[in-house]
């Protein structure tokens, strides 16, 4: 079984944001990256196979050379190849296609929900949609027997399971793997990482559907105005006519 895992990486959630002068475009200057928590928990199964069924893995991220270090510590957590596929990651569907451009014959292609700094979860769908295979979305368990992968995702009120022909793509939740089941590489994977070799592929042409007008943190909070238990008048006046809460 060959498996894809794609990986991604996101900002430590302690990074303090920022934003070139400009306002359009993230400024990294500073900022700790970290394997994206879903794409994480989509590794980990992966290489949970590995050791159940003896599937072949191997990484794919899209990035400049900057961020080859969260590609070597994914890998050090027990895949077998990796690559980087050179460009800047625009948007999803700039990113989706250039995974497309490699991602074909492999049984199965792990993609994180969503990405946890931009929550855009679309790659998984799209990457499917231009290679033409099975996608399911919002994985929270995953086997296979056979030809055929038996996948539980979540839907509103509960669970559905199902049961698809390989090759298939999903979209892990990061509850795919239980915290108790989760890894940290070895410090044997660390220092094998560093010299593995790393494949790296020149971008395919792509478009790109994103257009970054203006970027802007969330409005500072308001101060917490008091207001006595007994007075609610003023309470109806603050929520009602100044807040429009109801």
């Amino acid at each position: 079984m060959k498996i894809l895992v794609c990986i991604n990486q996101v900002p430590d959630t302690t990074s303090q944001i920022n934003f070139t002068a400009d306002h359009k475009a993230f400024d990294p200057a500073g900022v700790q990256f970290i394997i994206n928590p879903s794409d994480e928990a989509a590794l980990i199964r992966a290489l949970q196979l590995k050791e159940e069924q003896g599937a072949h893995i191997t990484l794919v991220h899209v990035g400049l050379s900057d961020s080859e270090p969260v590609l070597r510590k994914a890998f050090a957590y027990g895949a077998d190849q990796m690559m980087r596929i050179d460009a800047t990651a625009t948007d999803g569907f700039f990113v989706a296609q250039q995974l497309a451009a490699v991602a074909k014959g492999y049984d199965a292609i792990f993609c994180g929900r969503e990405s946890l700094d931009y929550n855009g979860g679309m790659v998984g769908g799209m990457l499917a949609a231009l290679l033409d295979l099975n996608f399911v979305d919002e994985v929270t368990a995953f086997s296979v027997a056979g030809d055929k992968a038996q996948i539980s995702r979540m839907i509103d009120g509960g669970k559905q399971l199902l049961e698809v022909p390989l090759p298939v793509v999903i979209a892990a939740q990061k509850e795919l793997i239980p915290e108790e089941q989760m890894r940290i590489p070895s410090m044997k994977g660390i220092m094998a990482a560093r010299k593995a070799p790393l494949e790296v592929r020149p971008a395919v042409e792509a478009t790109t559907q994103l257009v970054i007008d203006h970027l802007e943190k969330p409005a500072e909070k308001a101060p917490v105005k008091m207001i006595a238990p007994d007075n609610l008048d003023e309470l109806i006046d603050e929520l009602h006519n100044k807040r429009k809460l109801f």
